[in-house]
């Protein structure tokens, strides 16, 4: 027997008996099974891989002295199950390098990647390794949480990167669409082959003349490379000269002008409507669609572009409520714009995620602390989600002069635990915090805090003080079993500058089991979008517990017990009780049909149940 026929069937003998320990062991710990993993490695040396497990069980079960397939035994191993416990297996995907309005001081300068990303972050390592494309980074994606053994079926889109409403509108357009032709192709074709052969003639054709424009980034997939090649372009935060939105237009945008790469990435609303009718009825449905972009891009056409796109959430970069700061932070926008921003979506009934900042230039935390209380006791604000951001000092950020000048300085341990502490007490509970310290890589970071995982010790900070955390994520059931005759239903009411809003939650103790937003309107008429006037609205329902698969039923899961239906019923009357006509949902491009048989019709943006 030859060395590569003795390794291959040594492999083959090696995984056959970690999976049998594996099989046997299914009573054990989480930890146990990760240790005993961990006894078995590869002809090289190597570990075994999760999804490397999980792969070869699926292809072994029922053979080689293995038992039948046990779904609980890669629900056992399964890697970061977290991804997915909240019910949909998140997929997030990078927008371009592109020029943004903003000049803010504290924003990462970084010309590999779209405004205030930096290239070392695990997402945009998954963007620069499939040429920021669409359509391969959602293929890509869905085939890592697939191989690791997650449901895919259920999928919440996160747009990411600079500022979404500053690219053309036919890049927006193409964009989406091509995310929703890979959750539409998944599983049955794969048109990523026909795509890299696309981009790999863009660059064939870009090396005849790559003298001209100095430089050959934005059509590599290496990262060295990339860093190589922008090396001397790279801007330095102390003393920028050109800015980044002039670099990224002579380096990036005009060679892609040149080749026609701007020309292949567009396409126009019909395009993007066929993909989405497909996708009502796919097997890898968007049943949330995210965007982030500034308050001040905020408009009645880009709200109701938005929604034209599918979209049901957006992300808002406020990260203040004080108008001194947001100019010394050159933020290009007050605080009205903010308020404005919040009114035309919230009437247009997208749910509202903020990223807030503390730690800015001219702020403390006594202000931090005064601006986050104000961010729920004003009416005009009340968002849904939070990113809790402390600003870190990045060196291609302009933010590296004041530092420098001894004008700035980061929070110490201490005052960085206080106001995230603060901001965990502080949430209520129809809010989530998503999100605590940006997950920058402590390399990038000049000074302040490096810690990942400050979140859990702000968390434990909490729970040592005896304090009280509310807000969604510190609630949620995750995989904790409950007795459906204990759950109650919990309803929350509060005031926004422009509606009544019902917080309505099925609890388990205080575990969170589903909820749903309900919005009654209280402006006569609605001045983002006319087919809403006169209605109640459905801003988002959520079922927690582990994603299962569309139409599967579980035992002991929070998801597929009935809650929504019951929480959609529950609206329906307080709507109609409210004087209200019809019930609006902004439903998911993939949510559609699950509206449909609950007796709601398609209008043009939006569904409707009448009452």
């Amino acid at each position: 027997m030859s060395d590569l026929r003795y390794n291959k069937h040594q492999m083959e003998n090696n995984i056959i008996s970690l999976l049998q320990e594996l099989e046997q062991n299914l009573d054990k710990s989480i930890e146990d099974l990760l240790r005993l993993i961990k006894k078995y490695q590869k002809s090289n040396g190597a570990h075994w891989s999760y999804s490397e497990i999980i792969e070869e069980y699926k292809k072994l079960a029922g053979t080689q002295g293995l038992k039948k397939y046990n779904p609980k035994l890669v629900e056992k191993i399964l890697l970061k199950p977290v991804r997915t416990i909240s019910g949909v297996a998140p997929v997030t995907v990078l927008t371009k390098p592109y020029p943004c309005p903003g000049k803010c001081i504290f924003c990462p300068n970084d010309l590999r990647m779209p405004k205030s990303y930096l290239a070392s972050e695990p997402g945009a390592q998954r963007a620069e390794k499939n040429y920021f494309d669409p359509y391969l980074q959602t293929t890509n994606r869905l085939e890592a949480l697939f191989s690791m053994g997650h449901k895919v079926d259920k999928i919440e889109l996160i747009i990411l990167g600079g500022t979404w409403t500053a690219y053309p509108e036919t890049y927006q357009i193409w964009f989406v669409k091509e995310c929703f032709r890979a959750m539409n192709d998944f599983q049955t074709k794969n048109d990523t082959v026909k795509i890299v052969k696309k981009y790999q003639n863009f660059q064939k054709k870009f090396k005849e003349t790559e003298k001209k424009w100095q430089t050959k980034t934005f059509l590599s997939t290496d990262a060295k490379e990339n860093q190589a090649n922008f090396a001397k372009l790279q801007i330095a935060g102390e003393n920028i000269s050109d800015t980044y939105n002039q670099l990224v237009t002579k380096y990036y945008l005009a060679p892609e002008n040149a080749l026609g790469v701007l020309e292949y990435q567009k396409a126009d609303w019909l395009e993007l409507e066929k993909e989405q009718v497909k996708n009502e009825t796919a097997l890898q449905r968007c049943v949330g669609l995210v965007i982030e972009t500034r308050p001040d891009e905020i408009t009645l056409k880009s709200v109701k572009n938005i929604r034209r796109l599918g979209a049901t959430k957006v992300q808002l970069g406020i990260q203040s409520l004080d108008d001194e700061i947001l100019r010394k932070n050159k933020r290009g926008h007050g605080v009205q714009a903010i308020r404005k921003a919040f009114a035309l979506l919230r009437q247009a009934g997208f749910k509202l995620h903020i990223h807030f900042m503390a730690n800015l230039y001219g702020g403390s935390v006594v202000k931090d602390k005064r601006d986050f209380k104000k961010l729920f006791s004003d009416q005009d604000f009340c968002p849904d989600e939070l990113k809790i951001y402390p600003c870190s000092l990045i060196e291609t950020a302009e933010l590296m002069r004041y530092y420098k000048k001894g004008l700035w300085k980061p929070y110490t341990h201490e005052e960085l635990l206080e106001i995230t502490a603060f901001t965990l007490t502080h949430t209520p509970a129809y809010c989530r915090i998503t999100r605590m310290i940006r997950d920058i890589p402590a390399q990038d970071i000049v000074v302040g805090n490096t810690k990942s995982n400050f979140r859990q010790i702000a968390e434990n900070y909490v729970n040592k003080t005896k304090q009280k955390m509310q807000d969604i994520r510190s609630r949620e059931i995750r995989s904790t079993v409950f007795d459906p005759k204990e759950v109650k239903l919990k309803i929350t009411n509060y005031k926004t500058s422009i509606s009544q809003e019902k917080f309505l939650q099925f609890v388990y103790g205080d575990k969170i089991l589903a909820f749903l937003r309900l919005s009654l309107p209280t402006v006569k008429k609605n001045e983002v979008i006319e087919e809403l006037d006169g209605a109640a609205m459905i801003r988002e329902i959520h079922v927690y517990g582990r994603s299962l698969s569309i139409g599967q039923k579980g035992e002991e899961k929070a998801q597929h017990f009935g809650f929504g239906k019951k929480l959609i019923l529950k609206a329906a009357e307080i709507s109609k009780k409210e004087g209200y006509q019809k019930l609006a949902v902004i439903s998911a491009i993939g949510t559609k049909e699950y509206y449909r048989k609950r007796g709601f019709s398609d209008g043009e943006l939006y569904q409707f149940l009448e009452l």
